[in-house]
């Protein structure tokens, strides 16, 4: 590997995590309202494959780790991860992962891309709901499957569906300007 690919892979991870920075910032005033963070997390796995588009998210979790605002509502910090919701935002390297195995094992096809980040955000919603019955039960009392899911993952799955369609639509349109791996 030569440095200008280097450093064109440093540059598309970083414009990677800035992206989910900013559509996180983006909110969806609905009932639920909800942000555009998994339409960018969708789109760089897409768009930058695997393991580039894995290590943006990275980044983007520890930015917010380590105190840059770059979650939702301008937050960030170790309390919002060990938070109720940050089991959802670690979730998101869950999805990294699977999306890697897929991609690296299967045909470079937009149904295996959909399947890689259909099944990513499946795991995505376990691990987050199983975090966030763990932390409401230790900060608040016990609470139900049922009411977790009701809360954190019902809303969420249609817009979830059609950021997911959209992230891949967009990527598609683009995979000519972006240098694959």
């Amino acid at each position: 590997m030569n440095n200008k690919t280097k450093t064109l892979d440093l540059t598309y991870i970083a414009i990677g995590a800035v992206l989910i920075a900013i559509c996180s910032w983006i909110s969806i005033p609905t009932t639920v309202p909800f942000t555009m963070q998994t339409f960018a997390v969708f789109f760089i796995l897409a768009i930058l494959n695997g393991k580039r588009g894995t290590v943006s998210i990275i980044i983007y979790v520890l930015l917010g780790a380590v105190g840059i605002p770059v979650f939702a509502g301008f937050s960030s910090g170790l309390g919002i991860l060990l938070g109720t919701t940050g089991g959802y935002i670690i979730g998101f390297i869950f999805m990294g992962v699977i999306y890697i195995i897929f991609t690296h094992f299967l045909p470079n096809k937009l149904w295996v891309k959909a399947t890689a980040l259909i099944i990513g955000l499946i795991a995505c919603y376990a691990f987050g709901t199983c975090w966030f019955m763990f932390v409401y039960a230790k900060n608040v009392g016990p609470v139900g499957l049922m009411g977790a899911l009701t809360w954190c993952v019902i809303p969420f799955i249609i817009p979830d569906l059609i950021k997911l369609a959209l992230a891949l639509t967009l990527a598609d349109r683009l995979k000519g300007v972006i240098k694959s791996e």
